[in-house]
Parts: C-alpha cells; structure tokens; sequence
C-alpha cells in the first residue's frame, strides 16, 4: 500500500488527487510542521518538506511533480496523464516540469522569504522578485492555454490540477483571476469537479 505524508494546504493535494483518480488505496500520514524536524521524518525527506509518497516496496519519493509522472505511469488506466508517445504526452512533461522549476520555487521563494536572503531585516525586495517571476510564469502557461481546454491532450490530467493547485497560492487571487482569462477558466472547471472540492473542504486551496 502507498503511504502518503502531507498535510493540508500544502503540494500533497495533487498527489492525493492523484491516487483518488488512481482508484488505490494509500494511507495518509499528515506530517505538523515543527521547530525541530522529526529524524525518522528527515530520513526519508531531507529537506523535511511534503510531500512524500511512500510505494509499496518501501521506496519513498519526493517532489510533488515527479510523484505525479510515476503515478501516472504505475496507473495508466485512470488517465492522468496522455498515454507515452503521445502529443499530449510530451505537453504533460513539459508543463509539469516548467511548472515545478519555475513557478514552484518562486512561490517558495514568496511564502518562505527568509531561506533567499542572509539580510534577514528586509524580505520585501524578495517577495516582490518572486511575485513578478511567479507573474511572469503564469502569463506563459495562460498563453499556451489560448484556444484549449487542457494544458495536455484533450482531457484533464495531473497538469491541470498542478496548475490550479499553484495558482490558488497566488498572493492576490483576484488578480490572477483577472490578469489570466485562460488559466481561469481551466479553473472554473476544476472548482465545480467533485473530487476537487471535496479535497479543497481539507485543504482550503481557494475559497
């Protein structure tokens, strides 16, 4: 059985997404955020971050994106993502990884200022250069989003659900709504899915 370690509002809702729509059985572990990071918790997360998906051979893998792609390969049949050798399937590589190397980190960069700079007195001028790299990133996946309803092939995959995960982070929601109509409305959709809202009642992703 997997082993999930997570907690809410955090990058383990799109693997939780993941292994709902993967129909498996997984057991969740969530994981408090503490001043002292638990040592068993280090060994198989060094960086003490969720989340971490557990497989059933005791193998533990970090990074939300890349927890994704294996997901999806262990369970093609629950189609989250465009099968290998698609079209699609090259669109899914390449949004979720330009999503977790650009837009990620600069949400990280954001929320956990103080890690970026040894002037600890003034974390505003890097907020403000996560904030416009995290804009500048948005505004290309709203682009390639002109003109189609998903980021990979014709139908939803673990993409679209890491990309509205992201964007629910956005420090002025309303404005991302605004400034990316295409982004919004792969989001709109999403917002009406069932298992969408059901994991956002647990994670509180948006409101």
């Amino acid at each position: 059985m997997y082993k999930l370690y997570t907690r809410p509002g955090s990058g383990g809702f799109v693997v939780e997404a993941a292994l709902a729509m993967a129909g498996v059985p997984f057991e969740q572990i969530d994981v408090p955020k503490r001043d002292r990071p638990d040592p068993a918790f280090l060994a198989i997360s060094p960086l003490n971050q969720v989340p971490v998906l557990t497989l059933p051979d005791g193998h533990s893998l970090t990074e939300s994106a890349a927890i994704c792609i294996l997901l999806a390969e262990r369970h093609p049949q629950a189609r989250l993502a465009p099968e290998a050798g698609s079209p699609g399937r090259a669109d899914f590589l390449r949004w979720i990884v330009f999503m977790s190397s650009v837009l990620y980190p600069a949400i990280l960069r954001l929320y956990y200022a103080h890690r970026y700079t040894t002037d600890g007195e003034d974390l505003q001028p890097v907020k403000k250069a996560a904030v416009a790299e995290m804009d500048r990133g948005f505004a290309v996946v709203d682009q390639a989003l002109a003109g189609r309803d998903w980021l990979a092939g014709e139908t939803l995959s673990l993409a679209d659900i890491y990309l509205a995960m992201l964007v629910a982070w956005h420090p002025e929601v309303e404005k991302a709504r605004n400034a990316w109509p295409n982004i919004e409305r792969l989001w709109a959709r999403l917002r009406e899915n069932e298992l969408m809202r059901r994991l956002n009642a647990s994670h509180e992703m948006w409101p």
